[in-house]
């Protein structure tokens, strides 16, 4: 692992560390993956998830660092839960939050953040420990619901995205910038998709 954040490659002045390549490379291919809603979506972002935690735990962002874990905890569940909802037809049954789902989720992430922003102070985890939490608890509720087959992951992940691409310039992870502007993009088509798939099943249902 050290020679992956040892050593890297230079673009437009800035030098890119092989992890965080890498590891931006999987996430993304992990939001293609969850747009086509195949199985190696998990196993794709689990390998994100150990190449990424490192590259953020040099940056002093404990709380992306520790985002990891709880992504690599959940995309185990994922991959596990996926292998059991596939449908013949449809592949990964997914379906549209209920109101008291969407409530629960912006009731999570408005406590999780605070709560969290608290603790990264606290311990002097992290240098902008509001959007560092913000991201971490975002990140986590977003991979819960995609991995319960929620269309609105794909909204939780925007807000990431809205959150996430300041901080990463902040903190000289330019590159890692990038790629989150280009997951709006994909996060945008999937959750399209979703929801088109969503619907087609809840017309069969019926």
């Amino acid at each position: 692992m050290h020679v992956l954040m040892d050593y890297g490659v230079t673009v437009f002045g800035q030098r890119i560390a092989w992890a965080e390549l890498i590891g931006q490379v999987f996430a993304l291919a992990v939001v293609f993956l969850a747009q086509r809603r195949t199985l190696w979506t998990w196993p794709v972002q689990l390998v994100s998830v150990v190449l990424l935690f490192t590259v953020y735990l040099s940056a002093h962002l404990g709380g992306l660092a520790v985002r990891q874990l709880a992504v690599g905890l959940i995309a185990v569940y994922g991959w596990w839960a996926w292998a059991r909802r596939r449908d013949p037809v449809f592949g990964v049954a997914v379906r549209r939050a209920s109101r008291w789902e969407l409530v629960a989720t912006a009731a999570a992430f408005v406590v999780g953040t605070v709560v969290f922003a608290l603790v990264l102070d606290a311990l002097d985890a992290s240098w902008a420990p509001w959007p560092d939490s913000a991201i971490f608890i975002g990140t986590v509720l977003a991979f819960a619901l995609q991995a319960y087959g929620l269309v609105e992951f794909w909204i939780v992940w925007l807000v990431v995205d809205a959150i996430g691409v300041p901080l990463q310039l902040s903190s000289g992870l330019v590159f890692s910038a990038s790629v989150y502007i280009v997951f709006a993009g994909l996060v945008v088509y999937g959750w399209v998709s979703w929801f088109r798939s969503a619907k087609q099943q809840a017309t069969v249902a019926v």
